[in-house]
């Protein structure tokens, strides 16, 4: 269940009032009259069953409700009610499927933005790797991959790209691939430097079993950026959040930034094409995945709540003729 909070004037609530208690899925319906705008705009407070809340924010987005007032969508920890088993088990699906597109639009808007802990989170995955690399230490190569964030750009690409918002796919795109542009740069620059004084060979540079996969791009790198990126989106969009951590470890993105800088200090050209392409490979597969991902939930949501929706106008037309045969 999500609980969700909704202000408006006093004629637009008295409008909604009726409409949400037809809902099956919507419980606890609370009205507290006057509470808003000094006493001229009034505080709606309901339960939703979490596979419905965007048939009952899509209700109240037609109503004028984000021009008037404000929708506020929050997940309680627990709820204990009979009421609430019901209302789960007339919506439709498993509660954990449910996607909740109002919060997917506003993280996307705000992972879009460049910002400077983005930047400081990629650097520093970047460098990280860029040791692992060089110490040909993959358990470095790990924790590159968890420190870095660009998985956050890459799904509000995705989802710009679904719900066609291009006022999100180019500041995405500058996040995402200026973020790697100017990570390499400075890891380039910091690694000529070090090269210069002597701290490492190119030997060291350009060589290591256990962290080859960096350099050796094949078909397999784009097959399994394709499948973490499914899993990305699925975890972002269901209540599986948890499994972005898997995610982050199964793409090779910041570990090829991060070899891109190094190889380059040290004039390894072939290496830091193979890390480019490595990199190409797995921005690719991550954002058709993850496109394609988002696509069928999307249209798979449309057609199961017009199927419920086409059953709840037969049930209430069913039950309206009833009434009327009783008479």
């Amino acid at each position: 269940m999500l609980s969700i909070r909704v202000t408006a004037p006093a004629d637009l609530a008295r409008e909604l009032v009726p409409q949400l208690r037809a809902q099956p899925t919507v419980i606890d319906l609370a009205v507290v009259a006057g509470a808003c705008d000094a006493g001229s705009g009034d505080l709606l407070l309901f339960d939703v069953a979490r596979e419905d809340v965007n048939n009952i924010v899509r209700l109240l987005r037609h109503a004028g409700v984000p021009a008037q007032g404000a929708i506020v969508v929050s997940e309680p920890l627990a709820v204990v009610s009979d009421a609430a088993a019901a209302a789960e088990r007339a919506a439709p699906g498993h509660p954990a499927d449910g996607v909740l597109w109002a919060q997917l639009a506003g993280r996307s808007t705000e992972d879009s933005r460049p910002s400077w802990s983005f930047f400081a989170f990629l650097l520093l995955a970047t460098m990280i790797a860029g040791i692992g690399r060089l110490l040909d230490q993959p358990i470095l190569i790990i924790g590159a991959m968890v420190v870095g964030p660009e998985f956050a750009p890459i799904a509000a690409i995705c989802y710009a790209v679904v719900r066609r918002r291009r006022g999100i796919v180019g500041p995405a795109s500058v996040t995402l691939f200026g973020g790697f542009a100017a990570c390499a740069l400075i890891a380039w620059g910091v690694w000529s430097v070090l090269y210069a004084f002597g701290v490492f060979t190119y030997t060291q540079a350009t060589t290591g079993e256990a962290t080859q996969f960096i350099v050796s791009p094949d078909a397999w790198s784009f097959v399994i950026a394709v499948l973490a990126g499914i899993a990305g989106v699925l975890s972002l969009t269901t209540a599986k959040s948890s499994a972005l951590v898997g995610v982050f470890i199964s793409i090779t993105t910041v570990p090829a930034v991060g070899t891109i800088g190094l190889t380059l200090a040290v004039g390894a050209w072939a290496e830091a094409g193979a890390a480019l392409v490595q990199l190409v490979l797995n921005l690719a597969g991550l954002l058709v995945a993850g496109t394609v991902t988002l696509f069928v939930q999307l249209h798979a949501g449309r057609a199961i709540s017009r199927r419920v929706e086409s059953r709840r106008e037969a049930r209430a037309a069913a039950d309206q003729a009833g009434s009327s045969t009783s008479r």
